[in-house]
């Protein structure tokens, strides 16, 4: 399983490919194709390639598919004893990302990698 570790819209998500994400809002058409090289991990069932601050020569490709509206959000202000109260809320404009690629070139040598053992594939217990 390849997964990555990606910086977006001022956000760290960790993704793989096929995936569906609801990230704020990104000005481009529908259907349109970006990338990012905002890459902090990169891994597979064999090594792990961690960035300092980003992995060089890696590139995650994903597909805009809509954009929305969120759920609305309450916020609300209170002062005891001064009969201060104030209610607003808004509604975050969000927008659906599919990932469709992560690729890395595996010969930058600035790139920390770390070869994973078999037997530290399973989950650890707290």
């Amino acid at each position: 399983m390849k997964y990555a570790v990606i910086d977006i819209s001022g956000h760290q998500s960790i993704v793989s490919e096929g995936d569906i994400l609801s990230v704020d809002l990104i000005d481009t058409k529908e259907k349109a194709k970006l990338s990012t090289d905002k890459v902090l991990l990169i891994a597979t069932d064999d090594n792990v390639q961690v960035g300092n601050p980003y992995v060089k020569d890696s590139l995650v490709e994903y597909e805009v598919i809509g954009h929305k509206q969120g759920k609305k959000l309450h916020i609300f202000q209170y002062k005891a004893k001064s009969r201060y109260r104030r209610k607003t809320g808004f509604r975050p404009q969000l927008t659906d990302i599919k990932i469709t690629s992560i690729s890395t070139n595996k010969k930058s040598s600035a790139n920390k990698t770390v070869k994973v053992p078999p037997s530290s594939n399973k989950k650890l217990k707290k």
